[in-house]
Order: structure tokens, then sequence, then C-alpha cells
């Protein structure tokens, strides 16, 4: 049975974003997506908010119980995409909710994934305080269980779920990665169950995947789907043109999980939408003025690249593209390394300064790899982006450009929520001719989405952006207050309360220190004092060695110094010296290497017990050179025996252990880094005076409603369930597919938290074929499958929980060879009455195409004069001719004489058939 729950971005729901969703099949939970909302959501600036939007919970406060409460019980993860709305929850849920169990996803989808969390998250740790820190216990509760303050807190204090940057890496590198088309079978609890991944579209290494399973059947699980080739990538894997149809192995599926967000979208051709960003940017760099593209930070944005680029070297443009990304330029170095994962011309071609492939500037662009020390691939020349230069923040930008110089600015997030991007805008905003770019809608609730909103209303009704048409920029007036948050260095008054208050914790840490020495130190002297009759024994033979090496006796302190300053341990090297310069005013003496040692130096240990002690004399100071090869005239490399040693030592340490290390050596680094000056987090609203041009192109790379009701057909599952989606479009695709014949009808849009049960009256079970069973059945062969009928009883064992399949012969009162039983006149009550078996049963169609064909290679003529009847045999031999005819369904007709043809012909048809003997 098949139990499905959107936890968020379901069908009926008012939020599409983010998706996560939890599959079960039978016993087996899987989650699929875990994606994270928007942490900084606002209202609409252009809108007054209501005073009830004001006081409401998070919206996230649902999506997050649901997740933290299924977590510690999921089996498997699926992430499909890498960009925050699929993948941003997961660091949090993995470090933090327990959610260990394995993980599957494809190798750009785990790299890109990280670069966003990695730049979502620093983001917003450089405007708000998150608290990381555990939680506090009283003292009773400490003393009882101290393990529980190690634990960071489950919800924290803020309501927002922000990994740290150690969670995230742990997280994704924790992910095991799988190439397109490679099945996977699954052991554990999720035996039996075969995972594999295609390719989606959209984005690097976006994954559809199709979970296969012996009780359930075939489900495939497609959102975020796009058919059409672009720059970078190649379409979907769903649907291939060239050939006309579905992909084989994704047809007729069981289960098709799929989105229905564009349903009701008309896109605009893809060449009008490249041309008026081109025209855009082009016209406005030319004017003087500038130009803000919020984008994402690892999905969308490198198809943007590569077509700017494309039209930088094609045009010779000039100005510069600055991209303000923390982790831009790590992300770049990602994509460079996985070329096999690109499609569209980055793998195929070379852009060279002209902007073609041209045959005279492969020998150029041959020197230029072999010149580059970093890259040399083919399609890491195309993806140098050399008119692209990283910034890390807007003060950066600043410094390298006036804002009065003409550029084009790609800010992260698209979201405008915060980061570089919503500090550009509001400088931005106020510049006339000015133009910000928008590619994508982005998450409801955010400054990003507003602006969409904003121009989308000012369009004419027939230029609206689902209609399939590229509106017009809109010129922006009037005012609207940001709220805006940064992190400044603390000065004046405040930094030295600071200060005093670092320099009381650092000295009440020193006492505590102290005081655990001074315990400690108390603790030992217990110890000492309990066996005091050696320790005297141990000091009169030591002074006995000190007055045999001439030395004065000298008093020990507590801190293992003298009474002239010096250390014990200076007393212990002084002493295993052999001699000393009498010139310096020392009293010792000079050493001869046959003194008699007393005290405890004098005591050898021996193998061979015995009461004796034996005297040891002071040797000559030789070392002993051992042998550097064996017998074999090898050299013992013993770095390698303890390299070897290492390694099997960190295999057998548990997975605690590995966490422990790797947090202690995190630890130890971030000690060792530079320490930043102390800060503090300060908000303030301001007003912006609105002046730009505000302009829309869609860049999602998604599927329409055109191509999302064709596909969806041809599909053709047997169930469907639709997800991510607004009511609208979700009735628009239901209406549509109720509108075809062969369409299936059983069509769920379940609401977030809404379950939904498939296959909840089928009933399926495991069950074991016996040995001498199965050793007594006669299979026969049938096209790729061999079928045998079984008569058997189902017999439970105490130790399986598997019932096992025997026959009624070795389970019931052996009967006497010649023998018939006798028919049972009584019924035993509760039994079922015996009903006669056929004796032989065929299975399979009879095709007269088929027929005919193998007739024909055996060296039988044969004929088909239509009406269902074929002619078997020879003209010359007319009274041997066999006629075959098709009845019915099931039911064939063999007419002529008996002859050598009349049997050739039966034989053949018994042989396309499958003989089932009773």
């Amino acid at each position: 049975m098949i139990t499905f729950t959107p936890l968020s971005g379901a069908a009926r729901s008012s939020s599409t974003t983010p998706l996560s969703y939890l599959l079960q099949i039978d016993d087996v939970k899987i989650l699929i997506d875990c994606g994270s909302p928007d942490w900084l959501p606002e209202p609409s600036p252009f809108d007054p908010p209501e005073n009830d939007d004001l006081h409401k919970p998070p919206a996230w406060s649902q999506y997050a119980e649901a997740l933290q409460k299924h977590s510690p019980t999921v089996d498997l993860v699926l992430l499909s995409h890498g960009d925050l709305a699929h993948c941003g929850f997961y660091p949090w849920a993995y470090s933090r909710w327990g959610l260990k169990a394995p993980a599957y996803t494809t190798l750009p989808v785990q790299a890109m994934g990280k670069m966003a969390v990695l730049e979502d998250i620093e983001g917003l740790r450089e405007e708000e305080e998150v608290n990381d820190k555990p939680l506090e216990l009283s003292t009773d509760q400490e003393a009882n269980d101290e393990t529980i303050s190690e634990l960071p807190p489950s919800t924290p204090p803020s309501g927002k779920y922000i990994a740290t940057v150690i969670e995230v890496q742990d997280a994704f590198d924790s992910l095991n990665t799988l190439r397109y088309s490679q099945p996977t079978h699954l052991q554990g609890k999720c035996q039996g169950l075969t995972i594999t991944p295609f390719n989606a579209g959209h984005t690097l290494g976006g994954t559809i995947w199709k979970i296969r399973s012996p009780s359930s059947g075939t489900i495939i699980y497609a959102v975020n789907m796009n058919h059409m080739k672009e720059r970078h990538l190649d379409g979907t894997v769903l649907i291939r043109q060239a050939a006309g149809g579905i992909f084989e192995p994704l047809a007729r599926p069981d289960l098709l999980i799929t989105d229905a967000e564009r349903t009701s979208v008309i896109t605009s051709r893809r060449k009008d939408r490249d041309a008026a960003l081109i025209d855009t940017i082009t016209s406005t760099l030319s004017s003087r003025s500038s130009l803000l593209l919020p984008c994402d930070s690892s999905t969308r944005i490198l198809e943007l690249l590569v077509l700017l680029d494309q039209h930088w070297n094609y045009s010779r443009l000039r100005y510069p593209i600055c991209l303000l990304s923390r982790t831009g330029r790590e992300m770049l170095t990602y994509v460079r390394s996985m070329m096999e994962w690109l499609g569209g011309t980055i793998s195929k071609e070379d852009v060279g300064e002209d902007g073609t492939n041209s045959r005279q500037n492969q020998n150029n662009n041959k020197r230029r790899r072999d010149e580059d020390n970093d890259e040399d691939a083919l399609g890491a020349f195309a993806l140098r982006f050399k008119h692209l230069e990283f910034f890390p923040n807007p003060q950066a930008l600043l410094q390298t450009y006036s804002s009065k110089d003409p550029k084009l600015i790609i800010a992260i997030p698209a979201s405008l929520s915060h980061g570089p991007s919503r500090h550009l805008f509001s400088d931005f905003a106020a510049v006339p001719d000015n133009v910000v770019l928008l590619t994508g809608r982005s998450e409801e609730g955010t400054l990003g989405r507003a602006l969409f909103e904003k121009w989308n209303d000012s369009q004419r009704p027939e230029d609206k952006w689902d209609k399939g048409k590229i509106g017009r920029n809109v010129m922006m007036d009037g005012s609207i207050k940001l709220k805006m948050r940064r992190k400044v260095p603390l000065t004046g008054v405040e930094l030295e309360i600071y200060q005093q208050k670092e320099q009381a914790a650092r000295e009440k840490e020193i006492a505590h220190q102290a005081t655990l020495a001074r315990n400690q130190r108390m603790l030992e002297a217990d110890e000492d004092s309990s066996d005091s009759d050696s320790d005297d024994s141990d000091a009169e033979e030591e002074d006995e060695v000190r007055n045999a090496l001439g030395g004065d006796s000298m008093d020990i302190d507590a801190d293992g110094r003298g009474d002239d300053g010096k250390s014990r341990k200076t007393d212990r090297a002084m002493e295993g010296a052999d001699w000393l310069d009498g010139d310096e005013g020392s009293t010792k003496q000079l050493l001869s290497y046959d003194i008699y040692l007393k005290g405890n130096v004098a005591k050898a240990t021996s193998f061979f017990k015995n009461n004796s002690q034996s005297q040891r004399f002071r040797m000559f100071p030789y070392v002993d050179k051992k042998r550097r090869v064996d017998e074999y005239g090898e050299t013992i490399d013993v770095g390698m025996w303890l390299r070897k040693g290492k390694a099997l030592e960190e295999e057998a340490e548990s997975e605690e252990a590995r966490d422990y290390k790797r947090r202690a050596l995190a630890e130890e680094d971030a000690k060792k880094a530079i320490r930043e000056p102390p800060s503090k987090y300060i908000s303030n609203e301001i007003e912006i005076q609105l002046a730009c041009r505000l302009l829309f192109i869609d860049m999602e790379g998604l599927n329409d409603g055109r191509a999302v009701k064709t596909i969806v057909p041809q599909v053709n599952p047997r169930k469907m369930i639709i997800v991510h989606a607004p009511s609208s479009a979700s009735d628009a695709l239901i209406e549509s597919c109720n509108g075809i014949r062969s369409m299936t009808k059983d069509i769920f849009a379940p609401d977030v938290g809404e379950t939904v049960q498939i296959g909840q009256q089928t009933n399926s079970f495991s069950i074991n074929i016996s040995d001498e069973l199965l050793a007594s059945l006669k299979i026969s062969r049938f096209e790729d499958n061999e079928i045998a009928y079984v008569r058997g009883l189902v017999v439970a064992h105490p130790t399986s929980t598997i019932s096992t399949l025997s026959p009624i012969s070795s389970l019931d009162s052996p009967v006497e060879a010649g023998k018939r039983a006798e028919p049972l006149k009584e019924r035993i009550l509760g039994s079922r009455a015996r009903a006669p078996l056929p004796h032989s049963t065929m299975i399979g169609e009879l095709k007269l195409t088929t027929l005919k064909a193998r007739l024909t290679a055996i060296g039988v003529q044969a004929e088909l004069i239509g009406e269902g009847v074929l002619i078997c045999g020879s003209r010359e031999t007319l009274g041997e001719a066999v006629a075959v005819r098709k009845v019915g369904k099931g039911k064939i007709e063999l007419e002529g004489s008996v002859s050598e043809v009349y049997y050739t012909v039966r034989r053949e048809i018994y042989s396309l058939h499958a003989l089932v003997a009773a």
C-alpha cells in the first residue's frame, strides 16, 4: 500500500514552496525533497499590512513541526534539485532532528545544494543574530544529567532554523551520489526497493526519481521539469522529441507524482525572451545607466552567465559584469569539474571571441587552454567567463567601481529579502534610468514577489506574464519603506562594556580552573598520605642517590622547585650528566661509569622472578644501531605500518567518534582563525523614493501549461498525485486529463498534511515455495517467461515470518500406489467444496502474422486471405492445405485433412503457447 502526505508544497495550499513530501511504501518511509522557506518574510511594501498578519505564527511552523516529528522514523531521503526550495532544510534536519537515513542524489545536486545553503546561511548570519548555543540547565539538572546540556536546541529562540557552516558541510558530505540511469538496489529495511535517477532539466543535476517496489509497482516523482534544450542543459529525458514519444522506462507508471504550478501559464518563445533581455541590457548600459539582476546562487544563474558571456564576446562589450556572491567563485569551480553533466551548447562548442566555433579560432583556443594553469578542458574554457568579476559584498563593489559607472550587477538572492541584492536595491531604486531586471517570481512574502506583482499589475491584460507575451518595462514612482538589517562593530562605551564583560568571564573561567586544580591536588595528597611508607622509603633512596652523586639535598616544594629556584626537571638533567665543569662553582664531582647506584635506579627488573636484586652499574652511553634491512634485503618501512594501523583504527571508530574528532578539529580551526571584532546587529526602517525602471523576463526554465497537458497524458499513469500548485492550476490539469478518454480518473490533489492512500483494497502477500514443490513443477516456456501450475498448501513456520507453499502429497497421508483416495462423503465444517480442475491450460494469444513467420521459417507456405484466416500448404498439394481461423478471443479453429502439414501447423500453434499441466 502507498501512503502519500505533503509536508509542504501541496496542491491546495496558498504557498507552493518549499517542497517536501512523505511517501510510505508498505513499512518504508521515504522523504522526497526537504526544502527551506525564506526565513525573512515581510508584507508587501506596496500594500499596507493588516493587524492580524502581524501576530500570526511563522508560515513554516507547521512544516517544521511535521518534519521534526517524522525525521527520526524516515528510512530513505531523495533530493531532486540543488536549490533552497528542494534541499535547504536538510542540514538542520540531519544534524538536529535525527534525519540520519541514507540519502541519495546526483553529484551536481550535492555540490550546488551545498553552495546554495552556505550562501543563504552566511547572508542571514551577517544580518541577524543566530543563537547556536546549547540549552542552559540549572545546577541540579546539570548534576543529574550533564549530557542534556550538550545537545543543540531543537527549536531556536528566534523560530528560524538556520544551520551552521559545519552542519551544512557534514550533511551534504553524507549524501550518496548516483549517475543518471543508474539503478540502485537498496538494502536494510528498504530491501526490495530500486531507485533510479533520470534527467529532469531545469537545474544542473535535476532528477526525476523512479522508485520500483515489488508490491506497489513503479512510482515516478517528476517535479520542476523542462523539456526544452537550454544553453547549458539538455531537456528532460521524460519526453524525447527525436523519438516522438515518452522515454520507455518512464512510461505507464503505477503512480505519477508531478507538479502543476504552471498549468495555466503560456510561456513566451525563448528567442523573444533572450532578445528582450539582451536589448534591455545593451540599451541601458549604452545610456550610461546600470542594471540590477537579482538571481539565485547556484542553479538558474548558470544559464544567465552563459547567455551574457556569449553576448559580451559577440558584441565586444567592455562593461563589467559584477557577481555579488560569497560562494560564486567556488560554485563555478564545481561546475567546471562536472562537464559531463552539462548539455546544450556548452558541452559541444567552445565559444570564441566572435561567439562562434569556427576553425580559425580552434588553434587559438587550444593555445589559450594550454596556457591556462587552472583549467584545460574544452568546457572549462567556455565556462571561464572572463568578463565576470566577483565581489563578496556591496562595499567591495563600491571600492572598485563608482556608483555612476555603468555596469551589470548580478546580486544574491533573487528574493531580495536579505543579502547584497536587498542592500543594493535600497540605493539602486532611487536612481533614475536604472533598471531592476527580474528573471523569476520568487517566493510569496518577499520583496522580489512584491516587485513582480507590481510589474504584472501594471501590464495590459494581454501582455501579462502568463499570456505568452513579453511585457514592457514599468517606471517606478512613489515611496516604500524597507526594514534593513546589518552587523556593525562596537565602538565607544559599548566596546568598553563588552570588554569588561569578557574580562570578567575570563577571570571567572580562570578561577574555575584553579579550583579544579586545587581539588585535584587535594585528592592526590590524600592518595599520597595513604601510602606514606612507600613514599618515605622512596625519599630516603632519592637522598642516598643525591649524596652518592655529590649533590646537596634540597627541599622540594609542592611546585617541584628547590630553594635556589631551580626546578626538579633541571636537577634531573644535571644528574644525568657524566661530568660538570668545576670552574663554574658546581659542587658535583666527576663521575666514572662503574660507580654503584643506590636507590630506585639500582632496582633492575628481570624476566626471571628471584628474590635477590641484581646490581646495576652505569654503562658507557653507546647507541646500538638497528639494521635497516631484513633477511630478504628489504628495508622495513615502519611508517607504512603506522599509517595502516591508523587507518584501521579510523575504520573501527564509530560515527560518534568521527563526529567528535571533526568538531574538535573545527573548533581548533576556529580558534586559529582571525577573530572578528566585537559587533552588534541593528535594524532600521528606511524610506526609498522609487525612480528606477522595472522589467520581468521569465528565465526560470520550467514547463508551461501546454507542455504539462501534453506530456502527462503521454506518460499515461495508472494513478496520479498533483503537488506544488495552487488550487486553480490543479483544477485546470484535472479538467484537462478528464477530457481524455484513455487517461486515468484516479487523480489526487492533497492539501498540506492530508494523507492519500493508494492500493488499500489490494491484498499482496509474500510466500516461499519449498524445494520439494519446486522440483516437482512441470515448467513451460512462453516468450521470456517460465510458467507452471502450482497446487499446494500454505504452511506457517514459527521461525519465519514468511509462509511456505508445500506440496499436498507430502502433508496428506500417503495413498497406496494404483489406488485413488476415497472421495469424502461428509464435508468438514468450514472447508471448501472440492472443484475439478482442468488437466491442462494453454496460455498465450495467437497472432496469425507470427504463425505465418514461423511456418515460413520451416518451409511451409502460408498466406493470409483476410477475415482472420491463414491458409497453410503449397499450391501443388491443395488436398493437404490447412486453414487456421480465429473464431474469438482464445478460440482457434484448425480445418483441413489429416496430413503432415496438419500436424506441423498444430505443433507450431502449440509452441506459440505455454502448455501448463494440472
